[in-house]
């Protein structure tokens, strides 16, 4: 049974809508769906980071092209490189963690 909803309203900027819109269009997901997903992702993204206690400094050295690039992108969807890049390596991780326990879970049956 699926979870019970509840409608959010909120004014926001005309710019920041018309950005939101623009990708909730692209990822071809209904507004429900794209504004859930990005809540939770941004409400995951905040566990475990309120403290510096609770932090590592991550730092690598990458082509000045893929650098511009990247800053580029960030700067024109507004995004922090902290949240940008923690939002890849917690997707490419789950990805990862759920593939391994789908083979787990295979490997168990047979």
């Amino acid at each position: 049974m699926a979870e019970k909803t509840k409608n959010l309203c909120a004014q926001i900027p005309e710019s920041l809508h018309d950005t939101v819109r623009s990708h909730q269009l692209e990822s071809g997901k209904t507004m429900n769906a794209y504004m859930t997903e990005l809540l939770t992702h941004f409400y995951e993204n905040q566990k475990g980071m309120t403290s510096m206690e609770n932090t590592r400094t991550l730092a690598v050295q990458i082509d000045a092209e893929l650098f511009d690039r990247l800053d580029d992108y960030l700067k024109k969807n507004k995004l922090k490189k902290r949240n940008f890049i923690t939002g890849l390596i917690r997707k490419v991780l789950d990805e990862a963690e759920g593939a391994g326990a789908e083979a787990a879970l295979a490997d168990d049956a047979e």
